[in-house]
């Protein structure tokens, strides 16, 4: 099964003993051990450096959306939480989560890691633990917002609209437009309005604060993108995601039973 929380099992988990996993149990302690969480990367790559980093500013915006979408963990530790995916406010008690920082240049970006390996703070830049990254090793843009999914077509969804949405952007950027790059906080509200209501909340304008359907929102973005490939999963997600689908469960045969669903879809 998989899920971007396990809905019943304890609290505290077992690390494995690879030496960055050692570290970080070293570093954090019991909260390493909560960190019991599943999320799904997504590698895009764009080619270019300047068009990478002009689309990673402009995504950061977007996040909100992505994790509406893929909200997928609304039980933990045997209850409903109340949110539609409790997931980011257990992983928050690393370092260096949620929304990203805007990077200028790539020159910010190159001395950030230098001081972080020379402070030990982040030995390597596989501890950039944000929700959006540029992967130093592969190249790509890697998109770590999204709860783990429960199916394939699930993981197609939200693949699908994340790649669209990316290049959706990245075509922007190569007709001359500057793109966007919003203040993280204003980011991290909307962020906390998708964790809390998923599907069924709103999304602030990032420039005017106008409020709006997160389900209207996000089939507006899938309309823009129609020549995206595998959209038709995004509408499925869109009508109903993992958070909405599991509830639906719960309510029928209970969080334990939600276990045995899960892993009946994967």
């Amino acid at each position: 099964m998989t899920a971007g929380t396990h809905p019943f099992t304890a609290e505290l988990g077992v690390l494995t003993d690879d030496p960055r996993y050692v570290r970080t149990l070293q570093e954090y302690g019991e909260r390493a051990r909560r960190q019991l969480v599943s999320s799904l990367h997504l590698h895009v790559s764009l080619g270019g450096a300047d068009r990478t980093l002009a689309v990673y500013n402009a995504m950061r915006s977007h996040l909100p959306e992505l994790a509406a979408l893929a909200a997928n963990a609304p039980f933990h530790a045997g209850r409903d939480t109340g949110l539609a995916s409790i997931r980011p406010t257990i992983a928050v008690n690393l370092q260096r989560q949620g929304v990203p920082p805007y990077i200028p240049s790539w020159d910010w970006f190159a001395n950030g890691l230098t001081w972080g390996e020379r402070s030990d703070t982040v030995p390597d830049a596989r501890r950039w633990w944000f929700e959006l990254r540029l992967h130093a090793t592969y190249g790509t843009l890697e998109l770590r917002v999204p709860d783990a999914q429960s199916s394939v077509d699930d993981v197609h969804g939200v693949a699908a609209f994340a790649y669209g949405l990316i290049h959706h952007l990245a075509a922007r950027h190569d007709a001359g437009e500057i793109l966007a790059a919003d203040d993280a906080w204003r980011i991290d509200e909307n962020r906390w309005s998708a964790m809390r209501d998923g599907l069924d909340g709103t999304l602030a304008d990032l420039q005017t604060g106008e409020r709006k359907s997160t389900r209207e929102l996000l089939l507006a973005r899938v309309e823009a993108l129609a020549d995206a490939p595998g959209l038709a999963h995004t509408r499925a997600l869109i009508e109903a995601n993992g958070a909405i689908r599991t509830r639906a469960v719960a309510a029928d045969v209970g969080v334990r039973g939600v276990a045995e669903w899960l892993v009946s879809r994967f």
